[in-house]
């Protein structure tokens, strides 16, 4: 096997992808160098959708999260054809102790990148010590500058300590996590008393039926409101296709909520678990009908039920620095925040690359699409944001 040798300490690899990129099985061997010492690191790439030691280190790692579940990547894959990856020390045959999944990106509008993990608030790498970081960090350099790609971007959730050897920070946001091991009582009281408190109370008041599951029709409820509130939004809607796959691969691990008002519905949540943490990832109303409390109302049996179940925290994803509605909203519901910061490595004469969510002329331009072209471009376009 062919070996590399970099003379500013980081891990080189021979290529051995298929000609479409992707890896399956594949071992790489490098020479890094540490403190004038040289030593052989073997680094090797599975496909999560196939090998099941992925799903055995998701199920036991402290650091794994809904958005590591096989589920999650099958509906990326199916969806926009993402290849998911998953880069790690153990050889074949043997049992995973560490690892970082990623998907490879393709797109001639916004080009070629590896992301950790693509439409994921946060993916953290799955590695047991502050010592196995370079060696990954350094691969990823290395299959960047050789695979001729854009970028490699992290999301990790517990900040840069892990993130080293060339990646810098990109963007941040603030994360919001909501500690629901008090009793609801505590939790009750906690909230703020406008904009939550109140407002559960009158939608008990105005008598709001609730049903809850991932049925059809209760989807198709669901990505009528999404497609209301993302046009509000001026931001084009995700693929009906994705949610669908979501459903058809998260399993248990999925469910929909869904806020009615004389058999209208008004109001809508999916949210996602992974063990004692329940994320909420998508939420979508009928402003029309906002003096209800819809969406407080299904907060609250959103902690109702997460607690029952065991859950210990709900994760209420991240947030834009700028945007101060989302982040006052999450914040009176007693939730705490911490920066969120995501690392890239981009590759020597390559500028950053726009997202089409952040041109304001396309955001305008989406606020006055009808709804059923809104959602045809979407299936478009929504494949080359990842």
């Amino acid at each position: 096997m062919r070996q590399i040798a970099v003379d500013d300490g980081c891990l080189a690899h021979n290529k051995l992808a298929s000609s479409r990129g992707c890896y399956a099985d594949t071992a790489f061997s490098g020479l890094w160098r540490l403190s004038g010492h040289t030593k052989i690191v073997n680094m090797h790439v599975l496909n999560p959708l196939l090998d099941n030691r992925w799903d055995d280190l998701v199920a036991r790692h402290p650091r794994a999260s809904a958005f590591h579940q096989r589920g999650w990547l099958e509906a990326l894959a199916r969806t926009y054809e993402y290849e998911p990856l998953v880069l790690t020390s153990a050889p074949a045959g043997e049992p995973l102790d560490n690892g970082i999944v990623l998907c490879r990106v393709s797109s001639w509008i916004t080009g070629t990148r590896l992301v950790s993990l693509p439409f994921a608030d946060h993916c953290e790498p799955l590695l047991n010590d502050l010592g196995e970081s370079p060696e990954f960090m350094s691969w990823l350099r290395a299959d960047c500058d050789l695979q001729q790609r854009r970028y490699v971007e992290l999301r990790p959730l517990l900040g840069g300590q892990d993130v080293g050897c060339g990646l810098q920070p990109s963007r941040s946001y603030w994360f919001h996590e909501l500690d629901i091991r008090p009793s609801l009582e505590q939790i009750f009281r906690r909230l703020h008393k406008n904009s939550f408190r109140r407002k559960i109370q009158r939608a008990e008041t105005e008598r709001l039926s609730y049903e809850e599951g991932c049925s059809e029709p209760l989807v198709d409820e669901f990505y009528r409101l999404l497609l209301i509130t993302r046009r509000r939004h001026r931001l084009l809607p995700q693929p009906r296709t994705w949610f669908r796959n979501l459903i058809e691969c998260m399993g248990d691990n999925i469910q929909i909520r869904l806020a009615r008002k004389n058999g209208a519905p008004i109001a809508a949540m999916l949210t996602l678990r992974h063990r004692s943490c329940v994320v909420y990832k998508y939420g979508c109303s009928d402003a029309k009908s906002h003096n209800l409390g819809g969406m407080p109302f299904l907060f609250w049996r959103l902690v109702e039920e997460s607690k029952a179940s065991g859950a210990e925290k709900i994760d209420f994803g991240r947030s834009d620095l700028n945007n101060k509605g989302l982040i006052a909203f999450k914040d009176r519901f007693g939730t705490r925040r911490k920066l969120l910061t995501y690392y890239r490595y981009t590759r020597t004469g390559m500028r950053g690359v726009a997202t089409l969510g952040d041109l304001r002329t396309v955001r305008r331009f989406f606020f006055f699409l009808p709804h059923a072209v809104s959602a045809a471009a979407g299936r478009v376009l929504y494949r080359h944001m990842g």
